[in-house]
């Protein structure tokens, strides 16, 4: 029971924790690429604007990754955005693994519990026979409780880590797409901008 124990203080913290920091306003603020867009627009996104950026979330990182090279290539701002956004995604998953193992061996803690209870009753009823409940009983239900146990902590682990699993799938998602678009437009720019100095 003390390693099933722990293992539920682990995931209610990793649950919680992860609760609080995978916020979608955390992760992937709205109209972020709008306001970064009117910034680069006017002319005012300078070195200030894309450190704040960076301490903003994740996906203000992973576009910041791109602003600082957006007087590249295009596929010099998709390498270094790509870079960026594997980074992030790791952040993104983090502690995801313990919760994931938690919601795998917890079942298995409490089989080894009925295991032991059960040698613990058929050790009694070597010593005893089987005439004497009371002294069964107490195997059986350890055997019992641990399993109980076990499961009661593997289910709403396993729950939480496909929750997770999928959200920190669709941020990824979300990231990509947005960092796509702030490429298209600083890069349409720059192509229209080239155009009418080649036109002048």
């Amino acid at each position: 029971m003390v390693p099933i124990i722990a293992c539920s203080v682990v995931a209610m913290a990793i649950i919680g924790e992860r609760f609080w920091t995978l916020q979608a306003k955390r992760v992937v603020p709205r109209h972020l690429v709008a306001k970064i867009w009117h910034l680069v627009k006017n002319n005012q996104m300078d070195a200030g604007q894309v450190r704040q950026l960076r301490e903003h979330s994740p996906l203000g990182r992973v576009l910041a990754a791109g602003l600082v090279n957006m007087h590249h290539s295009r596929e010099v701002m998709m390498e270094s955005i790509e870079d960026a956004g594997r980074h992030e995604a790791h952040g993104l998953e983090r502690f995801l693994n313990t919760l994931g193992t938690i919601a795998a061996i917890t079942p298995l803690l409490g089989l080894l519990g009925t295991v032991i209870g059960m040698i613990k009753v058929f050790g009694a009823i070597t010593a005893h026979g089987v005439g004497h409940a009371s002294v069964l009983a107490g195997g059986i239900s350890e055997a019992l409780i641990t399993t109980a146990a076990g499961l009661t902590v593997a289910i709403p682990a396993l729950i939480a880590y496909r929750y997770f699993r999928g959200l920190v799938d669709q941020y990824i998602v979300a990231m990509e797409q947005d960092a796509l678009k702030l490429v298209e437009v600083i890069q349409g720019q720059r192509d229209r901008r080239s155009a009418m100095e080649r036109a002048s």
